[in-house]
């Protein structure tokens, strides 16, 4: 199932070209859109058995005639993993000599969740005298609380996946820093359920600025998978319903700037866009 949140924090499924809206058939906040989403989650089997037949009278529209948020608006926190692609740790040594180690040593990093978008917003970039890069990521949110979960059992745990851009201001500081500025982290385009992902750990995915295609990859190259990821951060740190984690970038991260566009698409998953200018 393709779940999405869009205009005034109105909850949706997608089907092929259209977005149906649910706020009807599940107890649903707009101005608590986070606690509403953790409350669909915890009722999803219910929601699964019901929702073909409440679509056939439920309102519809043509996803292009609507505006999609983010489909984890707040989350109590985003758990990212550092160099997780060999190729990119070669990349950041050849291009910033500061790459040595790996997640297997680097451990995990903590974003802002304020740093989050959606679908077509705009990325706002601090600062015209230093680089900032894009980094596409396969992202997944939190089901159901975690703590010291095994790889064998992350699966479990997992609600969905979506695609997540990590944007990064290059330069000395610590990533949180680096990476937690407001529009930092853009999400979408919707959440689809793990229950329609076969497997997370083969995925194709791309990322372009404008027509240039500058990330082309597959998950099944990360060095932790999204569930040894899971068992990673949930071995430190409980996880909670809504918590997002995302799995790190390949090689091909490169320098955005003011008037591009930043186009992300993930196989089973979908695809966004967001606009880049000046804060």
């Amino acid at each position: 199932m393709k779940i999405a949140i869009f205009n005034e924090s109105i909850p949706g499924i997608i089907k092929e070209d259209r977005i149906f809206d649910i706020s009807n058939l599940i107890p649903w906040n707009s101005k608590e859109p986070q606690i509403s989403l953790v409350k669909l989650m915890e009722n999803y089997e219910d929601l699964k058995l019901e929702v073909d037949d409440y679509i056939l009278k439920a309102n519809s529209y043509p996803l292009e005639d609507v505006v999609l948020r983010p489909p984890v608006p707040k989350p109590g926190k985003i758990i990212a993993a550092p160099v997780n692609y060999y190729l990119h740790q070669d990349e950041m040594n050849e291009q910033f000599d500061n790459a040595e180690y790996t997640i297997e040593k680097l451990g995990f990093f903590l974003k802002a969740p304020s740093s989050i978008i959606g679908p077509n917003e705009t990325v706002k970039l601090p600062y015209k005298d230093r680089r900032t890069d894009h980094e596409a990521e396969l992202a997944f949110v939190i089901g159901r609380k975690a703590k010291d979960v095994p790889a064998s059992e992350a699966w479990k745990y997992i609600f969905g996946y979506f695609a997540l851009m990590d944007i990064t201001v290059r330069g000395k500081e610590d990533r949180p820093w680096r990476k937690s500025f407001d529009t930092f982290t853009p999400i979408g385009p919707w959440i689809v359920t793990a229950d329609e992902i076969e497997n997370p750990n083969e995925l194709g995915f791309k990322l372009w600025v404008n027509e240039e295609e500058r990330h082309s990859a597959n998950t099944r190259d990360l060095i932790y998978n999204c569930y040894q990821f899971l068992e990673a951060a949930s071995a430190v740190m409980t996880l909670e319903p809504g918590d997002i984690l995302t799995t790190g970038t390949p090689e091909g991260v490169g320098p955005i700037t003011k008037g591009d566009i930043v186009r992300i698409q993930i196989d089973r998953i979908g695809e966004f866009s967001v606009s880049v200018d000046y804060k």
